[in-house]
C-alpha cells in the first residue's frame, strides 16, 4: 500500500474540481483513497467544500470519514446537514462510532435523528449506548459482537454465529452466556473446529475471561486491555450480563488523547484545546499557570530583593541565581515526570517512602556530581573566593535533592486527593523549585557567608 501524503497542489485540484462541479473527476480522484486520507484532506477545505465531499462519496465511506474528524470540525460539518442525511450516515457505521457521531448534537436534533434511523435494533442501540457517559466503558462499548449460549451444541452455535457475524465488522472473540446473558466465558475457534457438532457449548468453552463493568473508567479499561494485549474486551453490567463488547482502536484513542491532555497540563494547559481554537478560548486554557509562574517569579524578587546586603557584600552571587533556579525546575520537571508516569501504569502505587528515599539518594548523587563541576567552573572561569564556591556547591546540592523530593511527593500527594498529578509535572513544580532554591540558596549563603 502505497503512503498518502497530503500536497498543496492536491488540495487546490480538489478545490478546482469543486468550484467546477466536476463531480466524475473528483469522484476518480477520492473514491480510492482510505477514509482517513479522506479526513485528512477534509480538515484542508473549508465548512462547505467538506459538505460538498461528504454529499459525494458514498454513505458508508463517509460515516468513517466523519468518525475520523475532529470534534469540532466534525460538528461544524454536522450542523450543515440534514437529519435524514445524519441518520443515513449513523446506520452506516457501528453502534458505538454512531453514538459518538451524534452524542453532542442537541436533544432536540438527536431525537429527529434517531427517528430517521430506519433498523429499529440499530436505533435502539444507539439509544442505549448514549444513556452512559462517554469516558466509561459503556461510552466506549459497541453492541456488535458474537455470543453463544451454553447449552447449544456445535451446530447450532455455528449456525447461530453466522447470523450474528453479518453485523460484526471484525470477529475478535466469541463470548458464552447462560440463558440470562451473564457472561460465563468464551470460546476457541480451534476447538469450535475440531469438535463434534453433537458436543455441547458448556464442554468446551473457556471460563476464564477478562471483562469490564459498564462503569468503569476509560483509562481503567485501557490499563486491562494494555496490560494483558487485548483486542478486544466485553461490558457486563451490574448482573454480569453481556452488554456489549470494547475493540482495541477505541482504546488506542483513548490512550492518545490521555496522552495529549496530561502533555497540556505539564505544560500548563488547563483546558483541551487545539491550536486553531480561539484566541479567547487559548487564553483561558494558557492564563492561570502563566500568573502562577508570575506570583512565584514576584516571590523569587522579593526573596533576592531580603538580600540586597549580601549581594552589595558579595555580586558574585547574582552570576549563579539562574544556575540555581534552571537546575532546581529541571530536577523537579524529571522527578515528577517519571512519578507520574509510574501513576499511569500503576508501578509505583503503595511505595511513597521507597520512592523518596530513592530520589534522595539520586539526587544526591547528581547533586555532588554537579557541585563538584561547578566548584572548578567557579574558581577557575569566574575566580571566586574558595568560600562562595564551596556556598555554591552546597546550595545546589541542597536544591537538587530539595526539587527531587518535591518532585515526587506532590504528584503522588495529588493523586491520593483525587487530582490529575500531571499538573505537577510543569509550571507548579518549575515555579515552586525556583522560589524554594533562591530562598535556600542565600540562606545557605547568609550562614556561610554571615552577612
Amino acid at each position: 500500500m502505497t503512503s498518502f501524503k497530503l500536497t498543496d497542489g492536491l488540495i487546490a485540484q480538489i478545490q478546482q474540481l469543486i468550484e467546477e462541479n466536476n463531480n466524475k473527476a473528483l469522484t476518480e480522484l477520492i473514491c480510492e483513497l482510505h477514509y482517513a486520507d479522506i479526513a485528512e484532506i477534509i480538515h484542508e477545505l473549508t465548512i462547505e467544500e467538506a459538505v460538498y465531499i461528504i454529499r459525494l462519496i458514498d454513505a458508508d465511506k463517509t460515516a468513517d470519514v466523519l468518525t475520523e474528524l475532529d470534534d469540532d470540525y466534525r460538528d461544524k460539518i454536522l450542523k450543515t446537514l440534514s437529519a435524514k442525511e445524519i441518520a443515513d450516515e449513523v446506520t452506516e457505521l457501528d453502534t458505538d462510532d454512531a453514538a459518538d457521531l451524534i452524542s453532542d448534537l442537541s436533544d432536540e436534533r438527536k431525537t429527529e435523528v434517531i427517528s430517521y434511523i430506519e433498523d429499529v435494533e440499530h436505533a435502539k442501540d444507539i439509544v442505549d449506548l448514549l444513556r452512559y457517559d462517554e469516558d466509561t466503558a459503556g461510552g466506549l462499548m459497541a453492541k456488535e459482537l458474537v455470543k453463544v449460549n451454553e447449552n447449544w451444541n456445535v451446530l447450532e452455535c455455528v449456525r447461530e454465529m453466522r447470523k450474528q457475524a453479518e453485523n460484526v465488522t471484525r470477529v475478535h472473540s466469541i463470548y458464552v452466556v447462560d440463558d440470562n446473558d451473564v457472561l460465563k466465558g468464551r470460546l476457541s475457534l480451534k476447538d469450535l473446529l475440531v469438535t463434534s457438532t453433537r458436543s455441547a457449548v458448556k464442554d468446551i468453552y473457556i471460563p476464564k475471561v477478562d471483562y469490564v463493568y459498564v462503569n468503569d473508567t476509560a483509562e481503567d479499561v485501557a490499563h486491562i486491555m494494555s496490560k494483558y494485549d487485548l483486542e478486544a474486551i466485553p461490558v457486563v453490567d451490574e448482573m454480569k450480563r453481556l452488554v456489549g463488547r470494547i475493540t482495541i482502536d477505541d482504546i488506542v484513542d483513548v490512550i492518545k488523547e490521555e496522552a495529549e491532555k496530561d502533555y497540556q497540563l505539564a505544560a500548563g494547559i488547563t483546558h483541551d484545546v487545539e491550536a486553531d481554537d480561539s484566541i479567547w478560548k487559548l487564553t483561558k486554557a494558557r492564563l492561570p499557570w502563566l500568573l502562577i509562574g508570575m506570583f512565584g517569579g514576584l516571590g523569587a524578587a522579593s526573596i533576592i530583593n531580603g538580600f540586597q546586603d549580601a549581594m552589595g557584600k558579595y555580586p558574585i552571587l547574582l552570576i549563579f541565581i539562574p544556575l540555581i533556579q534552571a537546575t532546581a525546575g529541571n530536577v523537579g520537571v524529571q522527578s515528577s515526570a517519571i512519578v507520574v508516569q509510574g501513576l499511569a501504569n500503576n508501578s509505583i502505587d503503595g511505595q511513597l517512602i521507597a520512592r523518596l528515599l530513592k530520589e534522595f539518594i539520586l539526587g544526591l548523587i547528581n547533586g555532588l556530581t554537579i557541585a563538584g563541576i561547578v566548584i572548578l567552573v567557579s574558581h577557575f572561569a569566574f575566580h571566586a573566593e574558595y568560600m562562595i564556591s564551596t556556598t555554591v556547591a552546597i546550595a545546589l546540592v541542597t536544591v537538587i535533592v530539595n526539587a527531587a523530593i518535591i518532585g515526587t511527593f506532590i504528584p503522588i500527594f495529588l493523586a491520593k486527593r483525587g487530582v490529575d498529578p500531571a499538573v505537577a509535572t510543569g509550571p507548579f513544580i518549575t515555579t515552586s523549585n525556583d522560589v524554594l532554591g533562591i530562598l535556600i540558596y542565600f540562606s545557605i549563603a547568609k550562614m556561610l557567608l554571615g552577612f
